[in-house]
């Protein structure tokens, strides 16, 4: 097998860099395979004052790479096709591909034999992790990220020069100051619950803690605990059936706004909403035909789950009305129609009380007219929030262009770069926005679909390398290609 290493090197951290990526998920993930590509597969750049490799340093808040590890659930597949890895769609000839991930590890055939286009997560977890090893050089882990700060230059100039990325290691609190041109920040999404509950409560978990949180909070699989989970879309779903193997006793109510639970549609014709080339065309509507397009289209990833989920579940809770005709003394039920008003914690600390309010007095799939229930343990699959780069980015508020003398929304190009006021920034400094875009690229921006394209197109925007369709500014001290080394 390979021994990791990429054709990007590490720097000291007080050196100036080119690049800081802050997280280092699937998405920064991409940026640095297609650094790496592209630097072994581009002809010299010419006319350059110097020759040299780029300094990139990328800042993960986990002490490794973990991608989803709360929902790395036994049996659980992918929702793509592996065809949409952090390569195949910008270069098939890539060595990072998930094809010569399965080669390298004696795989390939057997995958073959599966006649399946959908990996186990946990499968692709290990092709994402394989690839993150090659570049541990350059992944400093355990660093949270607590502000960027911009910087001019030191002989009187006016304009922000380059930027400093703040971070402290979660193991030692030390904080450290790294200097760069330019910024990604791709954090990903943080858990959200819903504002009328708990955020603390140790028995009130989100689904990004689930296969962490829930052996430790309930140790005894025999025991006949009441467990609620609250969702309507996968995730919710995937819970909902995995308590029900994992503590075969245990009485499991899934609790959903809706009327029911609504399958993903994942046709072929839909599915093209997540092609790359859609990007564009999504980017250069109005605002409101955008908003307009991303809400019809929402039904393919929100509040909707995988038909053969459905079908599973459905199975299992027919065979419940086969044997008992009253849903009330079903061990899994799942109440429709009814929104959840509070939790609060019981006298002792070893469980809750779930406060129910029907939306619809003809709901309740499983017959449930109650207002409460009490449970040992809730499990929260109500989505993710995506604005962590505004705190990130509040020491740099100055920087933000501000029509008609008020501030705006921090705003981004076509090529994910935001825009920054041009007579208080450098056309040589930049900052970058990853999985928060929806609002202007489209429902793609937060899936894995386009990372390996998405990826080219922030290398070719900051180095000017990938030759991406997507044409940014290129770095004004360029690069050239290192030694060729293989991987």
């Amino acid at each position: 097998m390979d021994s990791p290493n990429s054709l990007l090197r590490p720097v000291p951290p007080e050196e100036l860099h080119d690049l800081i990526c802050v997280g280092f998920g699937p998405a920064s993930l991409a940026i640095a395979i297609g650094l790496h590509d592209a630097l072994s597969n581009s002809s010299p750049v010419p006319d350059l004052s110097r020759g040299r490799y780029p300094k990139v340093a990328f800042l993960e808040r986990q002490e490794d790479f973990f991608w989803h590890a709360g929902m790395l659930l036994p049996g659980a597949k992918m929702q793509i096709s592996f065809i949409k890895d952090l390569a195949t769609l910008r270069d098939p000839r890539s060595q990072f591909t998930f094809l010569n991930y399965l080669h390298k590890h004696d795989r390939l055939v057997s995958f073959c034999n599966l006649g399946t286009f959908l990996p186990l997560r946990e499968e692709y977890q290990d092709y994402m992790k394989w690839c993150a090893s090659f570049f541990g050089d350059v992944v400093s882990y355990n660093q949270n990220v607590v502000e960027i700060l911009p910087q001019q230059s030191q002989i009187g100039g006016s304009k922000v020069e380059h930027f400093v990325v703040k971070s402290q290691d979660r193991s030692t609190g030390i904080i450290t100051g790294r200097k760069t041109h330019h910024v990604v920040i791709a954090v990903g999404g943080k858990p959200h619950i819903p504002a009328q509950l708990p955020q603390q409560l140790p028995r009130v978990v989100h689904s990004s803690q689930f296969s962490r949180a829930a052996p430790k909070l309930l140790e005894d699989q025999n025991r006949q605990y009441n467990l609620v989970v609250i969702g309507g879309g996968q995730s919710a779903a995937e819970i909902f059936d995995n308590l029900q193997g994992r503590y075969p006793n245990a009485k499991t109510t899934l609790i959903v706004r809706g009327s029911a639970l609504r399958p993903s549609d994942d046709s072929p014709f839909v599915n093209e909403i997540f092609d790359p080339d859609r990007v564009d065309g999504t980017y250069n509507q109005d605002a409101q035909s955008r908003e307009a397009a991303i809400d019809l289209d929402r039904g393919t990833n929100y509040g909707v789950v995988r038909l053969e989920l459905l079908e599973h579940i459905y199975a299992k809770m027919y065979t419940q009305r086969l044997r008992n005709p009253n849903g009330n003394q079903w061990q899994h039920r799942i109440v429709t129609d009814t929104s959840v008003q509070s939790i609060s914690e019981l006298p002792g600390g070893e469980s809750v009380r779930v406060f129910l309010e029907a939306m619809n007095d003809a709901s309740n799939s499983g017959g449930s007219t109650e207002t409460f229930i009490d449970a040992d343990a809730v499990f929260v699959a109500t989505g993710y929030s995506r604005n962590a780069h505004e705190d990130m980015l509040r020491p740099i508020e100055h920087l933000k262009p501000r029509p008609n003398g008020h501030s705006t929304q921090w705003e981004v190009s076509r090529d994910y770069r935001v825009q920054l006021n041009g007579h208080l920034a450098s056309p040589d400094v930049g900052i970058w926005l990853q999985g928060c875009n929806e609002k202007t690229h489209g429902l793609s921006d937060t899936l894995l679909s386009i990372l390996a394209t998405r990826g080219a197109e922030i290398v070719d925007s900051i180095f000017g390398l990938a030759g991406s369709p997507v044409k940014g500014t290129r770095y004004s001290n360029g690069f050239v290609t290192p030694p060729e080394e293989g991987l």
